[in-house]
């Protein structure tokens, strides 16, 4: 299956869009800033959503798009038909119907293309924007934790190192080996061992 960048774009504005929306409308404007897409090429790509019927539009001075389901009720598959990409992955996998192929190796390998576009078609078809979107939140969620325990292991460590160096410091003053006699202030002439 050949995915077009119509087709890559309109899936990531819808996911900005969800992203962002909290209910309310969001500018085509704010969305061609945060995912660096021509905002004339929104324009023409969120023309198509409208008419899919996954977006709507809102007029006014705080208008913008909105989504037009709910985000678990819109597929990839919506978005990419809305906007006229092939989601029948047999065509372009199978390739032309010759008449004259009709080996043993070409029944296979169209059967075994033909099932496999079933299960990309499957895919396309059952995950929602909301399954993407709860993906994400978990991703981040499992990075701010990582990020989190990584600032805990360095405070630790950076802990740890300063009883360390505390630690050796004491050793450095209190060896007898440095020449110097802590009870009695005085330093030890070379050569003498203190006792």
């Amino acid at each position: 299956m050949r995915l077009t960048s119509k087709g890559r774009y309109a899936v990531r504005a819808m996911l900005d869009l969800t992203f962002h929306s909290n209910g309310n409308p969001v500018r085509l404007q704010e969305i061609s800033t945060r995912q660096t897409i021509s905002l004339h090429y929104l324009e023409q790509l969120f023309r198509r959503l409208r008419n899919g019927r996954v977006v709507k539009s809102v007029r006014g001075p705080g208008g913008g798009y909105v989504l037009g389901r709910a985000m678990d009720e819109i597929s990839i598959k919506d978005i990419l038909d809305c906007v006229g990409e092939n989601t029948d992955p047999a065509r372009d996998i199978i390739g032309p119907d010759d008449k004259s192929l009709r080996t043993v190796e070409f029944r296979l390998s169209r059967s075994y293309f033909e099932n496999l576009a079933i299960i990309m078609q499957e895919y396309l078809e059952t995950t929602s924007l909301g399954d993407l979107l709860r993906k994400a939140q978990g991703s981040m969620q499992d990075t701010q934790a990582d990020a989190n325990n990584t600032d805990e292991a360095k405070s630790e460590n950076q802990t740890i190192i300063g009883d360390n160096n505390a630690n050796a410091n004491r050793e450095e003053v209190s060896t007898p080996a440095s020449g110097i006699n802590l009870n009695s202030g005085v330093r030890a002439p070379i050569g003498e061992v203190n006792q």
